[in-house]
């Protein structure tokens, strides 16, 4: 993620939350923010998000890893946010695969999803991760549901083994 993709990214980020329907609008600004974090969590940490787009090159969102804090504990989450009139189509579920499986060949034993307690259908992507409800806690500013999942350790070969994407990410 780049400021080149700064429109598309503000157009995610700015789109109406079906699920938080009080969540403020985003700007610009924020869209910015954003993609500054996601340098700073690869500088930091070697991984952050990833566009995502299909062959065609249309715009899907984002997905990657991000390191979350859940009160007081560091966690390696995969976070994932679809365009809304991309979602229902499987884009997350499949790019959160391949970011799992990514995650687990370089070596993340523990992945987590926080989800807000009312979002049911990130709730599906993360259990079609095989992801199980761990928790709750409170996470930036409210409540949320931590599920995660142990990984085994994949070679490089085998996680790039699982099929040709009908979508990339880069």
């Amino acid at each position: 993620m780049v400021m080149a993709d700064l429109d598309d990214v503000t157009a995610l980020l700015s789109a109406p939350d079906p699920v938080r329907l009080d969540r403020p609008a985003r700007t610009r600004d924020d869209a910015v923010r954003w993609i500054e974090w996601q340098g700073r969590n690869y500088a930091e940490h070697g991984f952050g998000l990833w566009v995502v787009e299909t062959h065609a090159g249309n715009f899907v969102g984002d997905c990657g890893l991000t390191v979350q804090d859940v009160e007081g504990t560091p966690h390696v989450e995969v976070g994932y946010h679809v365009l809304p009139a991309m979602r229902r189509r499987g884009h997350a579920s499949e790019a959160a695969r391949a970011v799992r499986d990514r995650a687990a060949a370089e070596g993340v034993e523990h992945l987590v999803a926080l989800i807000r307690p009312d979002n049911t259908p990130s709730q599906g992507v993360a259990r079609r991760l095989g992801m199980v409800l761990e928790r709750t806690a409170h996470v930036h500013d409210g409540d949320a549901l931590v599920f995660g999942m142990r990984l085994q350790p994949l070679s490089p070969r085998r996680a790039r083994s699982g099929g040709t994407p009908r979508r990339t990410c880069r």
